[in-house]
């Protein structure tokens, strides 16, 4: 049986860019049940850890530029989900934390989410993590010419 020509990187862009659409798509549907947006949703998982976090590694995680992050920070404490605290290393800078209304209302969505995402069986949920986190690393690297 002949081997198949190697994907060329516009496909596999292609067909990443399908993927992360329906999957956005997919949790919009589900974090719009719950009144949260998908921006807020990646900003709560970041601080789920409960380590705290300066929004500089917040807005680099959700992708969001630092203007848009600060607004919703400022929208998810008035809500009371997020309280900021200074860092006591670091005087100069904040850190974002979850309140307790903050880490219920994270587990609810997580419990959603979960419900909602449909697992792809037999281990390939975690394969597909681990060629992502490698794809991602590569591209990430110096380009070569």
């Amino acid at each position: 049986m002949p081997t198949p020509p190697p994907r060329r990187p516009d496909d596999l862009v292609q067909l990443l860019t399908r993927a992360e659409r329906l999957a956005a798509r997919r949790l919009q549907a589900v974090l719009e049940d719950e009144g949260c947006s998908l921006d807020a949703w990646r900003v709560l998982a970041l601080l789920s850890d409960g380590e705290g976090h300066h929004m500089t590694a917040i807005a680099e995680a959700a992708f969001l530029p630092p203007g848009t992050l600060t607004k919703l920070v400022d929208q998810l404490v008035d809500q009371n989900l997020v309280h900021r605290r200074v860092d006591p290393f670091d005087r100069r800078r904040v850190l974002a934390h979850l309140t307790p209304r903050g880490q219920e209302y994270w587990q609810r969505l997580d419990r959603a989410v979960r419900a909602g995402w449909p697992p792809l069986g037999d281990g390939d949920d975690e394969l597909l993590r681990c060629l992502l986190e490698r794809l991602a690393a590569t591209l990430a690297g110096p380009a070569r010419v």
